[in-house]
């Protein structure tokens, strides 16, 4: 089937139901001006956090809970040295806690943060969950760098269901958090509403996989702002078209201030993406749990990605309830900041118009500005 073109559709104006809400209206964004780009030092750098961050303050609670990691996942640790133990995972919560329960998994080196806009955006229909992955954003880290694995990230995936309640749930997976969610869905069907994958499927090439990790796994020191938001703006020139605060956002929960270094450096155990660089000296293939997933999928496709090919979107498709949302411009993995694609996103949720079972997103217009006086300023302890 050929994907049909979508029209741009309008933005219902919410201001007063946001009023009423206490929340700001989701469709604004604060008009972040070009000379971000050129911050001299890093007094400028917070000055423009303090705003793009200061968007998102009060919408969400900052939570973290206790996952447990099993000895069956310790596998080069010598025998009598294995213990259970147990590392902090956080996770954003956003939303009403008796809403349906979509929890958000980033790639390998992404945080809970790249969902912000995503998150503010459903919540009012939505509980959004945005978890980070051991050994990212906030998140503790293990041990030794051969527990980091794909099983462990399923079974962190799990126990983080668990630690919300234990019921069904949709899946919303970016690139490594998509084949997490796929073999979840695969062993443990009943705990999987839906799924969204988000530029990933069952297949990813081992060429893509170790020129990917060789970026990744290294330790990086920004000494001033330009250098880190060029360098993080140039990995981030696939996820589409979207804004400098888009960007800022991300560019922001992704690093922290280290006295050590003198600069800013990635949120992340290097040792994690170490050992995925490892891992990723082969291609990944899960179509032995794809055919076990039977949960209607959504499954939104870069159309200049390099990860989820045409062939692959074309055996995935027999056989199973997919719905396919395509985006020109786009290459892996979407950022899912944009109106139009949060709007089908959320359509497809509620099961509006879910007669298209494939279409093309047309880019939305810029956000408009939000009527009131724009939070100029968050507490120092969100800034750091």
């Amino acid at each position: 089937m050929s994907p049909r073109l979508a029209a741009v559709r309008p933005i219902a104006d919410e201001a007063n139901e946001s009023a009423l809400s206490g929340h700001r209206d989701p469709s604004w964004d604060l008009p972040v001006p070009g000379r971000m780009r050129v911050l001299k030092n890093w007094d400028e750098y917070i000055a423009v956090a303090s705003k793009v961050i200061g968007r998102f303050h009060g919408e969400f609670q900052l939570c973290h809970f206790e996952y447990e990691h099993p000895i069956r996942l310790q596998p080069r640790t010598v025998r009598r040295l294995q213990r259970r133990y147990r590392v902090s995972v956080a996770y954003t919560d956003w939303g009403r806690p008796d809403a349906p329960l979509v929890v958000c998994c980033g790639g390998v080196a992404n945080v809970a943060a790249r969902f912000n806009y995503l998150a503010s955006d459903l919540c009012k229909h939505f509980r959004i969950v945005c978890m980070d992955w051991v050994g990212r954003g906030r998140s503790g880290w293990l041990a030794t760098e051969d527990d980091y694995s794909m099983a462990t990230y399923v079974e962190q995936l799990r126990q983080m269901l668990e630690h919300l309640g234990g019921g069904q749930a949709t899946i919303l997976g970016s690139s490594l958090g998509g084949n997490v969610a796929i073999e979840l869905a695969a062993r443990y069907p009943k705990r999987i509403d839906r799924l969204i994958l988000n530029d990933i499927g069952p297949f990813v090439p081992a060429r893509r996989r170790r020129r990917r990790a060789d970026t990744l796994a290294r330790h990086y020191v920004f000494r001033d702002p330009a250098d880190m938001l060029r360098r993080v703006g140039a990995s981030q020139k696939n996820d589409g078209p979207v804004s400098d605060d888009v960007r800022f956002n991300l560019t922001f929960h992704q690093t922290r201030w280290s006295d050590e270094e003198g600069g800013r450096v990635y949120r992340h155990d290097v040792r994690a993406l170490q050992a995925y660089r490892r891992d990723a000296q082969t291609s990944l293939r899960q179509w032995g749990h794809w055919a076990k997933v039977r949960c209607p999928i959504l499954l939104i496709h870069g159309m200049q990605s390099d990860v989820l090919s045409q062939s692959t979107i074309r055996r995935m498709s027999p056989g199973q309830r997919l719905t396919l949302m395509h985006l020109p411009d786009t290459g892996h993995t979407p950022m899912l900041a944009d109106r139009n694609q949060i709007s089908f996103v959320r359509d497809w949720l509620l099961d509006i118009g879910a007669a298209e079972r494939e279409w093309s997103v047309l880019h939305a217009l810029p956000r408009e500005r939000h009527p009131w006086v724009p939070l100029n300023f968050a507490p120092l302890n969100v800034l750091q």
